[in-house]
């Protein structure tokens, strides 16, 4: 009967055994565990924007000319700082991005403040009509912001507030809502503000039409 004892299927001194199976690395004599801290990632935070913003409209316009179809965006924004101030602007453009931009540079230089109340709301009734739509405004008495459609977005953007607003039309083009929106605060805005109405509300549908020189289509993007 054989006694000895079975043969090891390790390599004989530990030759050819990696420095990892010993408890230590190549290149490190302490055969310790180089764990080196990570470094903290540096995190960029975005700036945050001046006014608040928010999308009107977005369509998309295909003009048919001789070479084909020619699609370019035309965007609406309305922006706002919730302290009574108020802007509203179009932009056009081969790109959304580019249409963005232009739109929210015109609203910038559209922009004006409402005189306002101490509760932030407005100090008598007003109206007015912008194509087929026609709103009302009213103050009210602590019963918050009754009001629909984009007139909302932009009483919100403006900071109003106990303001009950009324569309007298069926109208839901967004774009002329939004505009007769920004034609009734108008009226209520403060001295120190633009002299003028923004000429773009004298804008219709048809400014399209005109610039194409041809067949136009229009579709509403989503």
């Amino acid at each position: 009967m054989d006694t000895t004892t079975p043969k090891q299927n390790t390599p004989s001194g530990g030759a050819n055994v990696r420095p990892e199976a010993k408890g230590g690395f190549r290149g490190n004599p302490n055969n310790k565990r180089e764990g080196g801290e990570r470094k903290p990632r540096a995190f960029f935070e975005k700036p945050k924007p001046e006014f608040d913003q928010k999308m009107v409209s977005i369509r998309r316009v295909t003009r048919v000319v001789a070479g084909g179809r020619r699609m370019t965006f035309a965007v609406a924004l309305a922006i706002g700082d919730k302290k009574g101030s108020i802007g509203l602007g179009t932009g056009k453009g081969g790109d959304t991005s580019l249409a963005i931009a232009k739109a929210l540079r015109q609203a910038k230089k559209n922009m004006f403040k409402i005189k306002t109340t101490k509760d932030m709301s407005i100090p008598h009734l007003v109206s007015a009509k912008f194509s087929s739509s026609k709103l009302t405004m009213m103050p009210n008495k602590g019963k918050g912001l009754v009001a629909g459609s984009t007139v909302r977005d932009i009483l919100i953007l403006g900071g109003l507030k106990n303001v009950t607003a009324k569309l007298h039309s069926g109208s839901k083009n967004k774009l002329n809502n939004a505009r007769v929106a920004y034609k009734t605060l108008y009226q209520l805005k403060a001295l120190s503000s633009l002299p003028k109405v923004a000429p773009f509300i004298a804008e219709s549908e048809e400014e399209v039409k005109a610039e194409a020189g041809g067949k136009v289509i229009i579709e509403e993007v989503k």
